[in-house]
């Protein structure tokens, strides 16, 4: 490690590209990592410079399939048998955070495994964005730093300069989100209220506010099958809204999202680069959070308050 370098950034295989954006901002190096594929599937993680007493700072999303969560746990593994000093797991989107207790009888809760894997493994810190379940910091035994999209979403909601605005969410359960964001901006707050017949399958849904002639976004954490956000557009456009957006933290877009969201009423589908997205679909738009986590990673390592890149 360089005497002028007090910390070292490394990625997994899927999160690279959105590592290398962080040491961009940083005006730093993306640490030289190998991870070798055996023929059976199984991998294996070894660090090609020397991390002896360096701060390392681990980048590498939880989504689907299970292999980038394996891939972590082997990086943070090889890290601490390599005697780094401090080991700081960056996982902008979360996985399994939708298991974040037991809503019915005999299931398993795979946010708390999860956390526990990880802090068995070896970090000594979490930096995370948007949790499914804002409880989850609860389900860590080491510091965890919660970021928050909003700091380049409202930014980008302003600049549309949108009359008769209207902050919406797909689901009663985002409505402490979707309330904050209509607070900081001193618009109407509207509410659908959804049932499910089966997971990933809306049912029914209704609306909880009046949206006709209004410019809607849509505000949600994470967009799996596109199903209750399209639904959701179609029925707000049905009531008489303007036009309608979509703004979500963690771009999921499990098939057939993206044929349902081209077909949709939305004008427009916004993500953080939390998760690559590769697939063709003409109404996604991200917007990168590499510069909030690089300004994170700064302030960890100076020992800084990260307190004020709040905005809501």
């Amino acid at each position: 490690m360089s005497q002028t370098t007090p910390f070292m950034v490394f990625s997994g295989t899927n999160s690279r590209y959105l590592a290398e954006k962080i040491c961009q901002s940083l005006d730093c190096p993306l640490g030289n990592m190998n991870i070798a594929h055996f023929a059976d599937g199984e991998f294996a993680v070894s660090y090609e410079e020397s991390i002896r007493g360096a701060n390392v700072f681990l980048v590498q999303s939880t989504f689907p399939n299970s292999d980038n969560l394996m891939e972590l746990l082997l990086m943070i593994d090889a890290a601490k048998r390599a005697s780094a000093k401090s080991i700081v797991a960056v996982i902008p989107y979360f996985g399994w955070a939708r298991q974040d207790r037991k809503d019915k009888p005999r299931v398993s809760i795979g946010a708390k495994l999860v956390a526990d894997l990880l802090v068995t493994a070896g970090i000594d810190r979490l930096i995370t964005m948007d949790l499914h379940a804002d409880q989850i910091q609860g389900f860590f035994n080491v510091p965890v730093d919660h970021l928050y999209a909003s700091a380049v979403f409202m930014p980008y909601i302003k600049s549309l300069n949108l009359e008769n605005l209207v902050i919406a969410t797909p689901d009663v359960g985002g409505s402490k989100r979707a309330n904050t964001y209509s607070k900081h901006l001193g618009v109407p707050l509207v509410l659908c209220n959804k049932t499910r017949e089966e997971a990933n399958k809306v049912a029914t849904m209704q609306i909880i506010g009046d949206v006709e002639g209004k410019n809607v976004i849509l505000l949600d954490d994470i967009v799996d099958t596109a199903g209750t956000i399209t639904k959701a557009a179609n029925v707000m456009l049905d009531a008489g809204a303007k036009s309608v957006r979509a703004i979500a933290s963690h771009c999921v877009m499990s098939d057939p999202a993206s044929e349902r969201i081209t077909a949709s009423a939305l004008t427009e589908m916004v993500f953080t680069d939390s998760i690559p997205f590769f697939k063709k679909c003409s109404k996604v738009n991200q917007l990168s959070i590499a510069d909030m986590f690089a300004l994170t990673i700064k302030r960890v390592v100076s020992n800084e308050s990260i307190s004020s890149q709040y905005i809501l």
